[in-house]
């Protein structure tokens, strides 16, 4: 299977991609980009070194200079391409995936994404197909270090919020939020319970991905044996956190969308974007108690930044954890996330004596699945016999189908899509209760079933 995905390039480094293919991508970016120089930052994966040295020479065998960033996280490359008006960016990174993975996140100018269909394809087909010319060397490019840490520190301090009695516990998951977050948060009047801080690359404590379960067993006993008032894990390279309230209760990551809209003041006939596997319950929310309006479109980084730019949104959120900004390039930030939750949580345990699950319990208000992954190899097969169940059902109010389907009825909903990248079936759900739930739930794996 491609390394070069929808959303980025990743795989297993030297299995499913190495050094070769790292330099040809070097070497062609320039020439898809049409960029005399491109930033690069990089996590602490054991891979990043060798894929840096790999990639900073395709890049100046083709003529063009390399500004090394460093050890960064995701969203301080999107920072550094916007705020310095860099041409072109590439993180290396695979965000969540286990040790043994590493990829590229490429941005155009103004951290414009680059994916699927606005290069990696073509990049693709570049590297597969066309052969290697290096420039003499009296042309090729120049490799040139640039710290952006206090630039970055000082862009992110306007969004800290003062937390006099707040008690917090923070996972960093060994993964680079560490450069920055407890830089931000010193002197601001909270309590800080710090574990896995030490920046790591093999990830000794557990894999960098808050969304398994398996992975928040730290966060959630630190929580709950501290009796803190809230808990933050950051992934790999601080793209996503994630949050547990007082009671040691994961918070669903859509639901946290309504969260930082109340942080922002998002106020009457302002944008907000969520993806498709939104809970009707934030987009409730966000309608009746901001009076926002929610613009509902599809999942991934490559997709959500440009319709936050196109709609102007204040801000967007997904249920894998990504928030995007308006006052920050329209791009994710993990960091920036945690701060606008800290924020309102210290608002309400301020104003109103009340915990952060006290905020939660107004909007996440139905029965959710969740999301549901389903092995399946047929899988256009199954989502056509998806459909025509949903669409045999009387009270069928809406079909949305920029990205797999989402059925609307008055009692329920829920959403099918496909992996682009597995043999995967993704199935959210949700209802007013959980006996209807329960019912549609068992009807849609029966049905499923048969293509398993």
């Amino acid at each position: 299977m491609s390394v070069f995905k929808a959303y980025d390039i990743r795989g297993i480094y030297n299995k499913e991609y190495d050094k070769d293919v790292v330099y040809k991508i070097g070497f062609f970016l320039p020439r898809l980009l049409q960029v005399n120089e491109i930033y690069i930052g990089r996590d602490d994966r054991i891979s990043s070194p060798e894929i840096f040295k790999y990639l900073s020479q395709g890049i100046t065998d083709a003529g063009a200079n390399v500004v090394d960033l460093g050890q960064t996280t995701t969203p301080a490359v999107y920072f550094a391409t916007a705020h310095f008006n860099a041409q072109a960016s590439v993180q290396i990174t695979a965000s969540h995936n286990p040790k043994e993975y590493n990829g590229l996140k490429i941005s155009r100018a103004k951290a414009i994404p680059v994916g699927g269909e606005t290069g990696l394809k073509e990049l693709e087909q570049l590297v597969l197909t066309q052969e290697v010319t290096p420039v003499t060397d009296t042309n090729k490019g120049k490799i040139i270090a640039k710290d952006i840490k206090n630039d970055y520190i000082q862009f992110l301090q306007k969004f800290v919020p003062t937390l006099h009695g707040l008690r917090i516990g923070i996972d960093y998951s060994n993964g680079m939020a560490s450069l920055y977050v407890p830089e931000l948060l010193k002197e601001r009047g909270a309590e800080i319970h710090a574990i896995n801080q030490t920046i790591d690359g093999s990830f000794p404590s557990h894999e960098p991905n808050p969304l398994e379960e398996k992975n928040l067993v730290q966060i959630i006993d630190l929580v709950k044996r501290e009796k803190l008032d809230l808990g933050i894990i950051y992934d790999g390279d601080a793209d996503r956190a994630m949050f547990i309230d007082e009671k040691g209760q994961f918070i669903r990551p859509d639901i946290i969308t309504a969260v930082l809209a109340n942080a922002l003041g998002v106020s009457s006939g302002e944008n907000v974007l969520v993806d498709i596997r939104t809970s009707r319950g934030v987009s409730e929310y966000l309608q009746n108690q901001r009076k926002a309006n929610v613009n509902m479109w599809k999942v991934g980084h490559a997709f959500a930044k440009l319709k936050l730019k196109e709609i102007n949104a204040v801000v967007g959120g997904e249920l894998a954890g990504h928030y995007y900004f308006r006052d920050f390039f329209n791009c994710d930030s993990g960091i920036l996330a945690s701060l606008l939750v800290l924020k309102n949580a210290q608002q309400v345990k301020t104003n109103e004596h009340q915990p952060i699950s006290a905020i939660i319990q107004n909007i996440d208000i139905y029965a959710n699945s969740g999301e549901i992954n389903f092995v399946i190899n047929a899988k256009t097969d199954a989502i056509a016999a998806l459909k025509a169940y949903a669409t045999a059902i009387s009270d069928l109010q809406a079909t949305l189908d920029f990205d797999g389907y989402r059925f609307e009825y008055p009692n329920w909903w829920f959403n099918v899509r496909s992996s682009n990248t597995e043999p995967y079936l993704r199935i959210v759900m949700e209802a007013n209760d959980q006996a209807t739930l329960s019912k549609h739930l068992d009807e849609v794996k029966a049905i499923l079933g048969k293509f398993s």
